[in-house]
Formats: C-alpha cells, structure tokens, sequence
C-alpha cells in the first residue's frame, strides 16, 4: 500500500538547494493493515507480558535494572560512536580511570541520567509531553560533547544525516520552523486515545516519527530510542522499564535505516512494524532468559557466601552491594556501607578467594573488584 506520508519542501541552503522532508501527522492514513502483522503482534505483546511479569516476581527488582539499565546505555551510545563498554562505566562510577576517554563515559552516564529523570517523571503522574522531552534531552547533553548544541531546546537550524552539508545528505529532517508543529502533532498522537492501536504499535511509530523530525541538534537517537520504553512505561505496558532495543537496531542497523526510509518514501508501515515487532519479542524474551540467568547466579553466590564463617557476615553485605552495582572498589564500599576501609578490603578479599570477584586493575591500591560472572551475564548478547 502506497502513502503519503510527507511532503519534500525545497530549500535554499550554502553552496546549493536541497530538499527537506515534512512528515504527515500520525497516525498513518490509510489505516495500518494488521491482517499480516496480528500474529507477530500477539507474540510480541505475549513476551513483553511474561517481562513485565517476571519484573514484578522479582523480590528486588533494583539489583536486576541498575545492570540492565547500564547495559542499555552503554548499546545506545555506541550506536552514536563512542568506545565505552559497561566495564568502562562501572570503573568510572567507582572513581577508578575508564580505559576509553572520558568523555565517552560521561555521554553513557548522561543516557542514564535522562532515562532516570524521564521515567521518574511518569512514576510521579507527569505526562510524557514536550516539555519532558526536552527536559530529558537537557539532562542527555549536560556537560557531554554537544553540550552547546542547545541542550533542552528544539533546534533553531537545519540539520541532516550523512554527507557532509545537506545538499548530499542521505535525509534532511524538516526546517526548524516546522519542528515545532510536527512535534505538537506528535505529542497529541501519543495522547490520543485507541480502541484499536495496541500500545506497541504506538510507540513503534512514534520512535519513527521522532527519528523523522529530529527535534534536536544532538542526541537524537538515543531519545528516540528511549522513547520507545517511555511510552510502554507511560501507558502501563511496562511496570519496569525493561525493554531496549538498541542491541537489536545495533545488529540490524541496515535493515532499520531501510526500513525507514521506505515508510518516509512509500509510507510502508507495516514493514517497518514487522521488523520492529520481531525485535519486541525476540528483545522480551532474551530479557527473560537474562534475568533468570542472573537470578540463578545469585542463588547459587549467595549460597557460596553463607557457607563463609559467621564472623565473615560482613562479606555478604559486601556481596549485596555487588549484586547492585557488579563492580566496587573497597573505599566505595566502605563508603557506601558505613564501613571501615580494612573491614570492606578483607570482605572482598574473602570473596575473591571464593571465585565470586576478581581484582581488575593489577594495582596494590585503589583496588577495583568484578562480579565477573554477572558481568558476563550482562554482556552476552541477546
């Protein structure tokens, strides 16, 4: 099925013209056709509720997202090209030196930071709007690279994606002028309310829609992203905030640049629904097995801990503060602890020597210890 689904407005810009795209207002018209789409929707809706179940099973639901959530942003921001892997992070967040430049570590901090923020926001009632758009970009920016190009604010030039000027660009988002309305007609899309368009679907499409006007001079990707679990989160899909796709667009990135490009030129949205719709369930159900892969090791560590002297206790609390944050170095744990510095050393020292954490830096101070098996558990893909 052929679509309109914007218009191409020709622009007068630098060395020569060229010509920007203005999308339609969503939702798409003619109307989706679910016929071939309604098997993979039911799957996928099925996976993502045995997620949001198993989240709700979980007896801390906090010691699984605080990794999950770093692993997401970690994923998203290489998309974007930086060199920062979740070891890198976790060194970072316990004061020890990342072995990429800082500065990539900071644009994977910032990423939580706004995930934090925006899904903060939902918990406490306020409406996934502009205004909270922008507020989650403002926190994205802060203090990263591209921290001038208006951090919080919708962008008042044109911008492109590829080439190096828009006259050779592989797409020119729309004017500034027109960011606005677009983005207006965006947000009351998303509060519109539908008897027949299942939450899923309306946030597949709003992360296209978002990619399409490209509100900002940065960190564009990364909320549209982003986007996509806000708007499961906001419209009680999620209870947890549980499903990224970054992984999936990450190995399927040709596929993902087509398929958008073929909803901005033969409006074929269904294509791209089928594609996004198999990342939903194939994403669901890997963060199931991954989360049963975590609670197991959990089991089975805590056992191995509990087997350690009485007056070791100390090194289960130690091993609980790992299972959070995966990495710690002992002045962190004696800090976040309220412990000694001797104490929190010779807790992880016997932890070491249970095979649970291993010494990651080589150095004989300013020590950092890995639950490495938790980590690896993280990393694997899927």
């Amino acid at each position: 099925m052929h679509r309109i689904t914007g218009r191409y407005v020709r622009q007068q810009g630098g060395l020569e013209p060229f010509s920007a795209f203005i999308p339609e207002p969503l939702p798409p018209h003619p109307s989706l056709s679910y016929d071939a789409l309604q098997p993979l929707l039911t799957e996928a809706a099925l996976e993502l509720g045995r997620l949001d179940a198993l989240s709700r099973l979980i007896p801390d639901a906090a010691l699984f997202l605080y990794g999950y959530v770093r692993r997401e942003a970690v994923l998203s921001s290489q998309i974007e090209g930086t060199q920062s892997s979740l070891n890198d992070l976790l060194r970072y967040e316990n004061d020890a030196a990342p072995r990429v430049p800082e500065d990539d570590v900071v644009e994977v901090s910032n990423y939580i930071a706004a995930m934090t923020h925006g899904l903060d926001r939902l918990r406490d009632g306020f409406p996934l709007s502009l205004r909270l758009i922008r507020e989650m970009h403002g926190v994205l920016m802060r203090g990263a690279r591209g921290a001038h190009a208006d951090a919080g604010e919708f962008r008042r030039t044109q911008n492109w994606i590829g080439g190096h000027r828009p006259g050779t660009a592989r797409f020119v988002p729309p004017p500034a002028h027109e960011v606005p309305p677009a983005m207006s007609a965006l947000e009351q899309f998303l509060h519109a309310p539908s008897e027949t368009m299942s939450p899923i679907v309306t946030a597949g499409l709003a992360h296209v829609q978002f990619e399409t006007i490209h509100p900002f001079l940065d960190g564009n990707g990364r909320l549209g992203r982003l986007l996509i679990t806000c708007v499961l989160c906001a419209q009680g899909v999620l209870t947890q905030p549980l499903l990224y796709l970054s992984l999936f667009f990450k190995n399927n990135r040709a596929t993902y640049d087509d398929l958008l490009g073929r909803v901005r030129e033969d409006g074929d949205w269904e294509r791209w629904l089928q594609f996004y719709l198999e990342g939903v369930r194939d994403v669901s159900r890997g963060a199931c097995e991954k989360a049963q892969q975590i609670l197991e090791l959990f089991a089975r560590d805590k056992q191995r801990v509990a087997t350690l002297p009485r007056k070791s206790k100390v090194a289960g609390v130690v091993y609980t503060l790992l299972k959070e944050h995966g990495m710690v170095s002992a002045t962190v744990a004696a800090q976040r602890l309220s412990m000694t510095f001797p104490t929190a050393t010779a807790a992880l020292g016997e932890l070491e020597t249970l095979g649970i954490v291993r010494e990651i830096t080589g150095r004989r101070r300013d020590r950092v210890y890995a639950y490495q098996a938790y980590l690896d558990v993280l990393n694997a893909e899927g």
